[in-house]
This record gives C-alpha cells, sequence and structure tokens, in this order.
C-alpha cells in the first residue's frame, strides 16, 4: 500500500483506519459474546442429555438396567436374609383343611396292610388355591298368612339386594383392589374375572364399585387428615397427572402410619391453601423439596429433601464445579453420621462452618451474571441452588440436627408412584372425579398397608360405610 504525500490525505487515511478498527472491535466484542452465548448453550443442551436419575428428576424406571440407588449403601453385607431377620417363609397350621393318608399298601414281605392301623410319622402339607367359582346366593321372598287375622304379610329383600342379579361386595371389592391398588385397568379386570370365574363384569359396575367405596370413605379419609395434622413429622409432595386431557396435580401428604392424596389444577398455594389441604394447620416438621409454596407456611418446621440437592450437585460436578463436589461430600459424611446417632453440639458447629466455607466457594465460582440493558439477566443452575443453600440452610441441615428428621423425601415420593403407574397402564383419568376417587381410595389402601390391615376385608366393609378407622357405619 503506497502511502499519500500530502498531510490531508494522510489525516483521512488515518481516519479510514480509526474508524475500520473500530468497526473490528465492535465486530469483535459481538463474536466474543455471541462465542459465550453458544458455549453456554452447547454446555446446557450436553447437560440435557446427561441427564439421569443421579443428577436431575428423571425418572429411574427411564434408565432401564443402569440405574442405580439414590444413597450410597453403607454396609457389605451378602445377598440374602440378614442374620436375625424374621422370615416370612409358609408355616403349617395346625387344622388343615383337607388331610390326605399315605398309607403303605403291601409289606416288603408280601403282606396285605389295607385294614392295618397306621401311626403319624410325618406331615408335609401343600398351599393351594380351589377351583376359582362365583358363589350365587338366591334371596327369595316368602309371603305368610297372619294365624290372627289372616292377612298376607311378605318378607323384604336385604337393603344391599336391590337388583334381580347383581354382584355382592366381595366382588366389587376384588374389583376395586385390582383397579386401584394393582393398577389394572378397568377392561383387564373384566377380562380377569371371565378367565377365573366365565363371568365378564362389565366396567361400568366397576366404576360404580369404585364410586360406592369412595362414597363409603369420606369419613375414613376425615380421619386420616385429622392424623396426619396432629402428626410430629409430614412429608409432602406432587406430581403431574393427565386428567381430561389437562395437566392436573395428585398432592401427597403422608408419614409411616397415614397416606393422604388429593387432585388439584394447581401445583402452589392455590392448592396447598385450599380446603383439602392441611399445611395451613399443620405445625411438626414438613419434609419437602424446594418448592417455593412450601416456605410461605410459617407455623410449621421445614425440612429439605437431600437426595433432591445431591441430584442437582450431582449435575454440578459433571460441569466440573469444584464447590459442588465439596458440598456433596459434606452432606454425605452428614447423612452417614446422622445414621450413627452422633448427633453432638460441637460435632455440628464444625459442619455448619463447612457449609458455610463451601457456599462461600460457590459463590465465587458462580458469580452473578452481568447485568445488561434488556432482559433480566439468566442466573446458572449453580448459582441458583446456592441461593437456596444459603436462604434455606436451617431446612437443608435439619435431619443433622434433629433425629426425627430423615434425609430424604422418600416417603411421600412412594406414595405417589403408584399413580404414575396408573398412567402408564391407564394413559389418564378421562373425569376429575374419577382421578379424585382414585385418590381418595389410593390414600386409603396405601394407610390399610401401613397399619397391616386386610385391604380386601377394608374394601368390603367400606362398601358398607365403615372401615377399621371409623369403627361404625357412617351417615353416607
Amino acid at each position: 500500500m503506497e502511502l499519500p504525500q500530502d498531510i490531508s490525505s494522510l489525516t483521512a487515511l488515518v481516519y479510514q483506519l480509526l474508524a475500520r478498527i473500530e468497526k473490528l472491535e465492535d465486530e469483535n466484542t459481538a463474536l466474543h459474546k455471541e462465542n459465550a452465548e453458544l458455549r453456554q448453550e452447547n454446555g446446557e443442551l450436553k447437560a440435557r442429555l446427561a441427564q439421569n436419575s443421579s443428577n436431575s428428576h428423571k425418572p429411574s424406571s427411564q434408565e432401564g438396567y443402569q440405574k442405580k440407588p439414590a444413597l450410597p449403601k453403607t454396609g457389605h453385607k451378602k445377598q440374602g436374609g440378614q442374620k436375625g431377620h424374621k422370615g416370612r417363609t409358609l408355616q403349617m397350621v395346625v387344622l388343615a383343611d383337607q388331610v390326605v393318608e399315605c398309607k403303605p399298601e403291601v409289606c416288603s414281605c408280601g403282606a396285605d396292610l389295607a385294614t392295618a392301623l397306621g401311626e403319624v410319622v410325618e406331615s408335609r402339607q401343600v398351599f393351594d388355591l380351589p377351583e376359582p367359582k362365583l358363589l350365587v346366593r338366591e334371596y327369595r321372598r316368602l309371603r305368610c298368612n297372619c294365624p290372627g287375622c289372616g292377612a298376607k304379610v311378605s318378607g323384604c329383600f336385604p337393603a344391599q339386594v336391590s337388583a334381580p342379579v347383581q354382584y355382592g361386595p366381595g366382588v366389587l371389592a376384588l374389583g376395586v383392589l385390582l383397579s386401584n391398588a394393582c393398577q389394572v385397568s378397568f377392561g383387564k379386570v373384566s377380562l380377569l374375572f371371565a378367565d377365573l370365574f366365565g363371568y365378564s363384569i362389565n366396567p361400568a359396575s366397576l366404576l360404580r364399585a369404585n364410586s360406592q367405596v369412595s362414597e363409603g370413605l369420606k369419613q375414613s379419609e376425615q380421619v386420616i387428615k385429622a392424623k396426619l395434622e396432629k402428626s410430629a413429622l409430614a412429608h409432602f409432595d406432587e406430581t403431574g397427572l393427565r386428567v381430561e386431557g389437562k395437566l392436573q396435580w395428585l398432592h401427597a401428604c403422608s408419614n409411616e402410619e397415614y397416606s393422604y392424596l388429593f387432585v388439584d389444577a394447581h401445583r402452589g398455594q392455590k392448592a396447598l391453601r385450599g380446603e383439602n389441604s392441611i399445611l395451613a394447620h399443620f405445625t411438626g416438621w414438613a419434609v419437602h423439596d424446594c418448592l417455593g409454596a412450601y416456605f410461605t407456611f410459617t407455623d410449621c418446621k421445614h425440612a429439605i429433601c437431600g437426595a433432591h440437592l445431591l441430584r442437582e450437585l450431582q449435575a454440578l460436578i459433571e460441569s466440573d464445579s469444584r464447590w459442588a463436589a465439596s458440598m456433596k461430600e459434606l452432606l454425605l459424611s452428614l447423612y452417614q453420621h446422622s445414621r450413627q446417632g452422633t448427633r453432638k453440639v460441637g460435632y455440628f458447629a464444625y459442619w455448619q462452618e463447612l457449609y458455610e466455607q463451601f457456599c462461600q466457594q460457590g459463590l465465587r465460582e458462580e458469580p452473578l451474571p452481568e447485568p445488561t440493558n434488556k432482559a433480566r439477566p439468566k442466573k446458572t443452575k449453580g448459582r441458583n441452588l446456592l441461593e437456596r443453600l444459603l436462604k434455606y440452610k436451617d431446612a437443608v441441615l435439619a435431619f443433622a440436627q434433629h433425629e426425627m428428621v430423615p434425609f430424604t423425601n422418600n416417603q411421600a415420593e412412594r406414595d405417589l408412584r403408584p399413580a404414575k403407574t396408573k398412567l402408564k397402564v391407564a394413559g389418564c383419568f378421562r373425569t376429575f372425579n374419577g382421578a379424585a376417587t382414585y385418590a381418595r381410595i389410593q390414600s386409603f389402601i396405601a394407610t390399610c398397608r401401613k397399619q397391616k390391615q386386610n385391604l380386601f376385608g377394608q374394601l368390603k366393609n367400606a362398601l358398607a360405610g365403615f372401615t377399621f378407622l371409623t369403627a361404625t357405619p357412617c351417615n353416607t
């Protein structure tokens, strides 16, 4: 490039070069910004592809045979029953329903033993099912002549016998048990009855049976709610349901003895402060995830599920986060110590100090995004998690200070899991009333199993309007 000789031409050339440099600097800044955005987007997409049950809320059922336990196993026990474990094998009964005598026919010497007396030297019992058959009970209404006045007086059918031909409480209770406790669809229940008994029960009959059981469980549901409301600790969680083609929410509240489920169109405060929820009057320990709506209730004490936090920390660790690795190790160490019963004042102060140090380390590694003139800048997932760990520190560490507080919210998740199985089988609930009916029956089923009650017998009682929780029939 040949430079001009006069000053004015040189000055013009300098201005041109400066303008070009400024333009290139602007382009370079824009490219740097675009590169940073693309790197962030690429990282988010990679993290999304790498999601599994250990670093996200993705259910382990989608991982096939690759799924791992949520928490590491602490012992090195052999497979099978452990020493001191009370087995549940079959035990011989005192009085058998049928006795088959295995008597020898002839002796080794050739003598006939048909008339010889025998003694029992050993007994073996086989538990089997008889040939499935429906018992048909016929009710006949009789008419008598009064010997006093000669009037003709007719008898009455029992109140529960309301049609010329109908199914009894045993059949209906079994249908309700299969469709709810076993998550079998109405169509398959009908097919099973046809295979076993030769009678294909109509799905409409099963629907009415579910409605009748739900109606009979109203009073039992109130008892369950009252027990949970007064309990010292309860687990809370929610999951989505497909109802009438829309997203609805199944809410759970439970402890080791009772389970309560209800369906609502909302997930947050509108549902948790509604008439079906118990949180508004609950004063014990509430174990839950980090959903913000839970923390608006100030009468209860809060504890956050540690398993949720471990999954989020693991996702950050896979992105080379140092503070997340330290925090995960801290929480797991606290979990192991709390299981061993070593909750001491000095011990907790030491771990609490470490907790603060790791949070401060995280704040340095996860700075706030630079402000812009446009929308509010998006924080990183690590920054959001850090702010929650700092804001709800007492709830995160509650399990290490209070013996009754568990590390995870698995109790509530176990109570919600059958509903997900139901959706896999049925696809959705066709009506909101059907979903509410399922929630009430499933609450009772889970409570029965926790209380070690005979489920089939209790469902038969529910058809009559009473259960082991109410003791006497309710007026419904």
